[in-house]
């Protein structure tokens, strides 16, 4: 099932439990794609900062979240 797909799933209240496990699985495809986004960003050089506002969160929390998962992320040499 595609996020498409998913999201439609997940907004049908005719059956609640397919309507949970569908935003479940939304909710799963969502951290992915935000992890590699904020692994990319870093990669690129981007700052905690900018990442958090790029996300509506604090620096702390963005960095709370990811700087453990992303220790491996080496960012690109841009002069720092």
């Amino acid at each position: 099932m595609d996020a498409v797909q998913l999201a439609a799933a997940a907004s049908d209240t005719s059956t609640p439990v397919h309507g949970l496990r569908s935003v479940a699985s939304l909710r799963a495809l969502v951290e992915s794609l935000e992890l590699r986004q904020v692994e990319e960003a870093l990669r690129l050089g981007e700052s905690w900062s900018t990442i958090a506002a790029a996300l509506g969160v604090t620096r702390q929390a963005v960095h709370k979240k990811y700087a453990k998962r992303l220790s491996h992320v080496d960012p690109i040499e841009r002069g720092q």
